[in-house]
């Protein structure tokens, strides 16, 4: 179990640099112009969504169940709970005590994970087409019988608080992203960080995580999708056996969150830490999503992060490391799929004997360059060509379809939102980038982020001569 994908950044820009080079790629004239994946979906009665990624290439299947809850979702004083409560999900039921799980799918050949964001929690297997019911079954006993004791829940969470150590305290990188985000986002929850802060998660008892699981692991919360060698024909008689067997509960929930209040000053961090050997420069700009704020930006916020900053032929990197000499790296990141405001961010790190005012002076430059002037055709029509290449083969994957499909509807889009790509970004034009670009590239929504090693001493002044 990784801690957590974090929605808007890091682990889950692969996928989504992957899905835009193949959506890209299917809005090029041709038979697959029209369909991306080609799911078949259906709804079981107790409102659970199902969704079938057909690919006959190999009897494997991936199955995946995904909660529309995550860390975004978390009760105060709670933060942390989301991704404890995944955890405590492989701890066993009545029926399938701990370890049984696991054990099956790795006697039968397969793989499994789960993972939490800000917006879904995900448990998945991969494994042979004869082997699916019986992961269903059990990923289904787990929706409704999970058997945990205090004893667990005292030992998983010094488990957590150990993960947060290694992964976050112990990384001057990740502390720095994380005071970022506490700054970046006013007071959405996307503040929080998903693993959790320490002194919340020792908080964090028995009861509190009992009542989340019934909150919100219930089948109308929930969304299977399967990907691989299977037809929706076939997994309907399967999935109303294991999942359809649950009752759907009465009670109401709700994903209210707290909205972003407007952002009238740019906001500065610099961290210092010994263990830093290459400094960092960052910027994270408040950013719409697909569903939250001014949407008519994302798609083509995504063709502008590739041109600024998503390969070596980028604006960013020309200008700092070919050019100017600058830098050793820089680029871009930008997610639209989130069920909150989502931010575009940037990074470089500078050249030994270059300093962190001179590469900030080269990045406003290129930033300015684009708010004032725009991008070309050529850029764009570029942009579009190299996503192309760089995802030409991921429709061939077992995972990408279940992967790509299932976040989207955990955060609140539609199946025909990722069908209908194609033709949503191929009519982004360079007026629309730029438009975007002077929308978004604002640093009064903003925090720039510096991670520096730690300060030299300064050497103490020689003692003066005292006179006789």
């Amino acid at each position: 179990m990784n801690v957590a994908e974090r929605s808007r950044s890091r682990a889950r820009r692969l996928i989504m640099v992957l899905l835009s080079g193949w959506l890209v790629a299917a809005a090029w004239p041709g038979p697959a112009a029209a369909k991306v994946f080609n799911p078949e979906t259906f709804t079981l009665a107790n409102g659970m969504q199902v969704v079938v990624v057909p690919n006959h290439r190999a009897p494997v299947v991936t199955h995946m169940v995904w909660y529309r809850v995550g860390s975004a979702d978390e009760p105060p004083r709670e933060s942390g709970i989301a991704h404890f409560l995944e955890h405590l999900m492989f701890k066993g039921t009545e029926k399938s005590p701990a370890g049984e799980f696991s054990q099956f799918v790795a006697r039968n050949g397969g793989r499994e994970n789960a993972f939490t964001s800000m917006d879904y929690t995900a448990y998945y297997q991969t494994i042979a087409r004869d082997r699916l019911e019986d992961v269903m079954a059990l990923e289904a006993d787990r929706m409704q019988g999970l058997a945990i004791t205090e004893e667990q829940v005292a030992t998983e969470r010094q488990v957590i608080l150990e993960e947060r150590r290694q992964r976050v305290d112990n990384e001057p990188a990740a502390l720095l992203d994380e005071q970022a985000d506490a700054v970046l986002f006013i007071n959405h929850p996307y503040r929080r960080p998903v693993i959790g802060w320490a002194h919340e998660v020792e908080g964090i008892d028995y009861d509190s995580v009992l009542a989340f699981y019934r909150r919100w692991y219930r089948p109308e919360n929930a969304i299977l999708v399967v990907g691989g060698d299977i037809t929706a024909e076939a997994l309907r008689p399967l999935a109303e056996r294991t999942y359809g067997a649950i009752p759907r509960s009465e009670t109401e929930r709700t994903h209210a969150m707290d909205v972003e209040p407007p952002h009238h000053a740019a906001a500065r961090l610099t961290m210092r830490d010994e263990r830093v050997g290459q400094p960092v420069w960052r910027r994270m700009y408040l950013a719409p999503s697909y569903l939250t704020g001014a949407s008519e930006h994302a798609y083509p916020l995504q063709v502008l992060s590739y041109i600024l900053g998503e390969n070596a032929t980028s604006r960013l990197y020309r200008q700092l490391v070919v050019d100017a000499q600058v830098a050793v790296a820089a680029g871009t990141r930008y997610d639209a799929t989130a069920r909150g405001p989502s931010q575009f961010a940037l990074y470089a790190s500078p050249r030994p004997g270059v300093s962190m005012e001179d590469l900030e002076a080269q990045i406003d430059a290129v930033l300015a360059g684009v708010v004032d002037e725009g991008v070309t055709d050529q850029e764009v029509a570029a942009a579009r060509e190299r996503l192309v290449a760089d995802a030409t083969y991921v429709r061939d994957s077992l995972t990408a379809g279940a992967r790509i499909i299932g976040e989207a509807l955990a955060v609140g889009l539609q199946v025909e939102d990722v069908e209908r790509w194609p033709e949503r970004i191929a009519a982004v034009t360079p007026e629309q980038v730029h438009a975007a670009a002077r929308y978004v590239l604002d640093i009064r929504r903003s925090v720039t982020a510096l991670l520096l090693p730690e300060a030299e001493p300064q050497a103490q002044a020689e003692p003066q001569a005292q006179a006789l």
